[in-house]
């Protein structure tokens, strides 16, 4: 055990001197306000606090916008504009080149499409006191770009929730500032995603967007949460991703849990399954 603390003795400091000792203990860690101290906030102890904070943080500024529902939209980042696939492969030089160009000019479809669904959605169901239906993305490019862009163009907020990486992904140019949010854990990203979600549509993607959308049919197939459309885009694209019937065959889901999605081609066959199940008047 360490010594016993006792008071230090009364000794008269000169000016200079006791200037500097103050300038020392204003400049100590322990002496800054909490919020102020990066290196304990950013401690393992204060982890408890920051996932409050995080969480506490992101609903203050939704509610402070009056954000009362969402549509969130999951797609690939590396989903490009069609008119960039067009440049692309009208640039790209060898055969493999010209492939991957053709690939992505073959997927860009799904950028309008999306940008077309969060156009379509700023016009569904408003709310004279709160914002319904906002669309909703993980904040970065590709299909999370074209939705937040769609319902930027048509003059409504859109929201992003961006995370923390350690390549830092930038935010869209389509977010709402004010409506621009970075997470440092996913855990509370993900809630903030389903917190007021009043749909899902998920278009062609990698993990991240699997990752999302299993999570949230596991979710609505378990009870957790109330069932919401969950829309699939892409019928060719889904149909060689997931077998859903093997999954049934083998009985590993059931019959019933293929109902818990819809799977269409097109943003406005997805706008129609979120205004049939909240049946809302169709435009």
């Amino acid at each position: 055990m360490g010594r016993p603390l006792t008071a230090s003795p009364v000794v008269d400091l000169a000016a200079a001197d006791r200037e500097r000792r103050i300038r020392a203990i204003r400049a100590s860690p322990t002496y800054r306000l909490a919020e102020e101290d990066t290196s304990f906030m950013e401690s393992e102890a204060a982890r408890a606090a920051r996932l409050a904070q995080e969480f506490m943080r992101a609903d203050l500024y939704l509610k402070g916008h009056r954000v009362r529902s969402t549509v969130v939209v999951f797609g690939g980042a590396r989903i490009v504009p069609p008119e960039a696939a067009q440049a692309a492969l009208a640039a790209a030089a060898g055969e493999p080149e010209r492939a991957d160009a053709r690939r992505a000019l073959e997927y860009s479809r799904y950028y309008d499409e999306a940008r077309q669904l969060g156009s379509a959605l700023t016009r569904i169901c408003p709310h004279p006191d709160g914002h319904e239906f906002v669309v909703a993305t993980g904040g970065g490019p590709g299909i999370m770009e074209a939705a937040n862009r769609g319902a930027a163009e048509a003059g409504a907020p859109t929201i992003g929730f961006n995370i923390r990486l350690p390549q830092e992904q930038l935010p869209n140019p389509w977010v709402t500032p004010t409506l621009a949010f970075r997470f440092h854990y996913f855990a509370l990203r993900k809630m903030h995603f389903l917190l007021r979600a009043r749909a899902l549509v998920a278009f062609p993607g990698g993990f991240g967007t699997l990752d999302e959308l299993f999570e949230s049919l596991n979710l609505v197939q378990t009870g957790v949460i109330e069932p919401i459309p969950i829309v699939l885009v892409g019928r060719e694209h889904w149909r060689r991703v997931v077998d859903f019937d093997f999954l049934v065959a083998q009985r590993l889901i059931s019959a019933k849990d293929r109902d818990l999605f819809a799977v269409v081609d097109s943003a406005a066959e997805a706008l129609q399954c979120i205004q049939s199940f909240h049946r809302l008047p169709t435009t």
